[in-house]
């Protein structure tokens, strides 16, 4: 089988395409290039937390593109300095550094670090389309077991689709099962701690591309099982891999 293909069997798709796999990590790190450095000197606390990175999201997407045989696009720029999980005009907007600095700077930022991004996940769709094939997108990312650090959020694992697309949906549901029956003391919600319909990359690919050509999840882990801020343990890790093999009816190697 070709690395990043299988077949892809969902109940309610009709039609029966070969799947290629990719797995982005948009929050994978914290860092800052030497050139913007002077713009977060006295920042560290505030890149070492979730509002600079996602802890133990890239770890996750490794595991994920060697299971399913996927190239793996991710980002080890801070989302302080740019987020390439946001549309064009809202990549500052979280950010109070970059909100005020120059309009110069912002796009020499974006040249260099966001557009760059989006191009590779866009133009790996248009060349699987062209090929006739769909692509099975998954963003890899973590949260907080808190809101504010005040209201506790009740899941271990969060799945994020857009309900309206048949292959997100179904794929979602079976991912679910099959992590409950690995997992079954973790507890799996759909569209939960966020909306899958959210600002992101995967609604920016769903405006471009149908259903039968594009199939975009958020894959969110609650980051309580995140040790030393580097990865979930290597069974978990592991468990969600396999869980998503086995929802996506592939023979994987």
């Amino acid at each position: 089988m070709r690395a990043g293909a299988a077949s892809l069997a969902l109940r309610d798709v009709r039609e029966q395409r070969t799947a290629r796999y990719i797995v982005t990590c948009e929050h994978a790190g914290n860092r800052i290039p030497a050139r913007y450095a002077a713009l977060f000197r006295g920042q560290k606390r505030l890149l070492a937390s979730h509002r600079g990175y996602d802890p133990g999201a890239l770890a996750t997407a490794r595991a994920l593109a060697r299971a399913l045989g996927a190239p793996l696009v991710a980002t080890t720029i801070s989302r302080l300095l740019v987020e390439v999980n946001r549309s064009p005009g809202r990549q500052f907007r979280a950010s109070p550094i970059m909100r005020t600095a120059s309009s110069s700077l912002r796009a020499d930022v974006c040249r260099r670090y966001y557009y760059p991004f989006w191009s590779a996940v866009e133009s790996f769709v248009e060349r699987a389309r062209a090929m006739g094939e769909r692509v099975v997108h998954v963003s890899s990312h973590s949260f907080t077991p808190s809101l504010d650090g005040t209201t506790l959020r009740n899941a271990d694992i969060g799945l994020l689709y857009d309900p309206a697309r048949a292959c997100e949906r179904v794929l979602c549901i079976r991912w679910q099962a099959a992590l409950r029956a690995r997992l079954p003391q973790w507890a799996v919600r759909r569209n939960y701690p966020y909306r899958g319909e959210s600002d992101s990359l995967t609604r920016h690919l769903r405006r471009l591309f149908d259903d039968a050509t594009y199939c975009g999840l958020e894959l969110e882990v609650n980051q309580k099982h995140v040790r030393d801020g580097r990865a979930i343990a290597r069974r978990e890790r592991a468990a969600v891999a396999a869980a998503l093999c086995e929802a996506l009816g592939s023979e994987m190697e």
